[in-house]
């Protein structure tokens, strides 16, 4: 099949800018968190951001981030000055000395279409479920549980055996695989799952 050939100026499709998110959300810093206070259903739903309240949407700071660099939302301080990406990422980082290498995780798991929760009261930084899953409350199957726990650590960082053995025990309590995430000096991310063999 020969593709049409355009002979001139008024033959050429025009280019047409990509539309920006029709509602860009307020959010409020407050020290570890973004809230939202209205119209907050608009960045929960499409990828399950954030914990959703009665009231409210509040936001972990890497999350935070993520949707303020893709333009989803507009952060302000509490004296209503808006937040650059740059400003909040400093704030975040000095509150949290691994935030460098969580939010480079965080973003790439993003990146590969995947569902990402924070791990937190897990004892991680991220649950990590497959793609598709719909986030409900009651019985799951066995497809909408956690599929991976996800830690975040530079390329320098040690531990015990002894620590590297909790976390394992602590994927299997809750029927997932452990996933290290390496972050190099360049910033990628490279993967290592630990598993549990019985002898």
């Amino acid at each position: 099949m020969s593709k049409k050939k355009h002979d001139s100026e008024e033959d050429r499709p025009e280019y047409v800018e990509p539309e920006p998110f029709k509602e860009v959300v307020d959010t409020t810093l407050e020290e570890n968190k973004a809230v939202a206070w209205k119209n907050f259903e608009s960045v929960y739903e499409p990828g399950y951001y954030g914990k959703i309240l009665p009231d409210r949407l509040e936001l972990a700071l890497v999350e935070a981030c993520l949707l303020l660099k893709r333009g989803r939302i507009r952060v302000f301080d509490s004296s209503k000055k808006q937040i650059t990406f740059d400003e909040l990422f400093r704030h975040s980082s000095a509150l949290d000395k691994r935030f460098t290498e969580r939010y480079r995780v965080y973003e790439d798991l993003r990146e590969r279409g995947l569902l990402v929760r924070t791990g937190f009261k897990f004892g991680c930084d991220f649950r990590v479920y497959e793609r598709g899953v719909q986030l409900k409350k009651g019985p799951k199957s066995a497809k909408e549980h956690t599929k991976w726990i996800v830690f975040s650590v530079p390329e320098d960082f040690t531990m015990s055996f002894q620590e590297l053995s909790r976390s394992v025990r602590l994927a299997h309590n809750i029927r997932a695989r452990m996933l290290w995430a390496i972050v190099d000096n360049e910033g990628d991310v490279t993967y290592y799952a630990i598993t549990r063999h019985k002898p």
